[in-house]
């Protein structure tokens, strides 16, 4: 019984380390991801605009894509539903990566 537990737990393992299910281990990407900086700044709501316009322009170098940016949008400003009204404010994430040489 032990033994068959073992054997699973290393294979467990191996299948988690080669299609990168444990966060940390790849140091490259912990390293990159370290130099993210983020930044929080209110917006106007514009006619026209939407959620996924918005993230589609704001999550660029965030490491997220846009649908996962739309639901830390709604997270962070409160939101159960997709629908923003011009003239309102959202709070919004932006981030820069800092180059090294």
């Amino acid at each position: 019984m032990m033994k068959q537990i073992i054997v699973l737990l290393f294979f467990s393992f191996l299948g988690f380390r080669i299609f990168g299910f444990f966060p940390g281990l790849d140091s490259a990407q912990a390293l990159e991801q370290a130099a993210i900086d983020k930044y929080y700044t209110s917006i106007e709501i514009q006619q026209g605009d939407s959620l996924w316009s918005i993230a589609g322009k704001y999550s660029e170098n965030s490491g997220m894509t846009v649908a996962q940016y739309v639901k830390e949008l709604k997270n962070m400003n409160g939101l159960k539903e997709d629908i923003i009204h011009s003239g309102h404010y959202l709070t919004v994430m932006y981030c820069t990566s800092e180059e090294t040489p």
